[in-house]
C-alpha cells in the first residue's frame, strides 16, 4: 500500500537538497582566506615601490639622525643616508609573513628585496635567500660596510635567513618573532647563526668591484 505523497515535504526536500549542492559548489570555488599573524582575516596586497629616481645620497631629517645615532650608539653626523634610514623608520615593527612584501607582513628576504630597490635602485635583486647569496662579494666581518648583506644558517639550513649591515655591528632583518627590527649582529641569540656577509655586487661591476656604499 503506497501512502500519499505529501507536496509540501517533498517541496522542502528538494529545497534542502538544492541548498546543500550550492553549498559544496561554494566550497570548491573559494580562493583560500589569506590570514596574519594573528589569525586575522588580511586581505593580499602587492608591495608599494616607490619611484625614486637614481639613487642619490639624501640628508636625513634631523629627528631621523637623532633616532639611529642614539639606537646605534654612533655620531649624529655618522648618520648620512636619509633614504636608508627614512625607509627603515616606514618598515620598522612590520610583522613578519613569510612570503610577505607588503607592510601587512614580510619576510627576511622580501625586506631586502624591498630595501635594495627602493634605497639603492637596484632594479635586479633577487628575491630569494639563496639567489642573494650569489648576489654578494663576500667580506670579512670586519670589512662590513651600511648596506652590505649579512646571512644566517636557521634551522640547520645554509644561507636561510638575510638581513642588512647598517653601522656599529647593527643590522637591520625581518625577524620571525618579532618582525622589523634592528639588533646586535653579535646578539647571542643571532650571531651563533652568522654564516656570511658582503657587498652587493652591482650589474656591469667585475669581479674586482663591488657598490663599496
Amino acid at each position: 500500500m503506497k501512502l500519499p505523497i505529501n507536496p509540501k515535504l517533498l517541496l522542502l526536500s528538494v529545497a534542502i537538497a538544492t541548498l546543500m549542492a550550492s553549498c559544496s559548489s561554494m566550497k570548491k570555488t573559494q580562493r583560500p582566506i589569506a590570514r596574519n599573524g594573528n589569525g586575522q582575516t588580511a586581505e593580499p596586497t602587492a608591495p608599494t615601490v616607490k619611484k625614486r629616481g637614481p639613487y642619490i645620497m639624501e640628508t636625513p631629517d634631523k629627528e631621523i639622525a637623532t633616532k639611529y645615532s642614539t639606537l646605534m650608539g654612533v655620531k649624529k653626523n655618522d648618520i648620512k643616508n636619509g633614504r636608508l634610514y627614512n625607509f627603515i623608520e616606514e618598515w620598522m615593527g612590520t610583522p613578519y609573513r613569510f612570503g610577505g612584501l607588503g607592510k601587512d607582513g614580510v619576510d627576511c628576504s622580501g625586506f631586502v628585496y624591498n630595501l635594495e630597490q627602493q634605497v639603492y635602485d637596484i632594479a635586479n635583486m633577487p628575491r630569494s635567500t639563496n639567489l642573494q647569496i650569489n648576489f654578494i662579494k663576500r667580506k670579512y666581518e670586519e670589512e662590513l660596510k651600511e648596506g652590505d648583506l649579512v646571512f644566517f644558517d636557521f634551522d640547520g639550513k645554509q644561507f636561510s635567513h638575510v638581513g642588512v649591515y647598517l653601522q656599529n655591528g647593527y643590522v637591520v632583518h625581518a625577524s620571525t618573532r618579532r618582525g622589523v627590527i634592528i639588533v646586535k649582529l653579535h646578539d647571542p641569540s643571532l650571531y651563533k647563526y652568522f654564516s656570511r656577509g658582503g657587498s652587493i655586487i652591482l650589474e656591469g661591476d667585475s669581479e674586482e668591484q663591488s657598490s663599496g656604499r
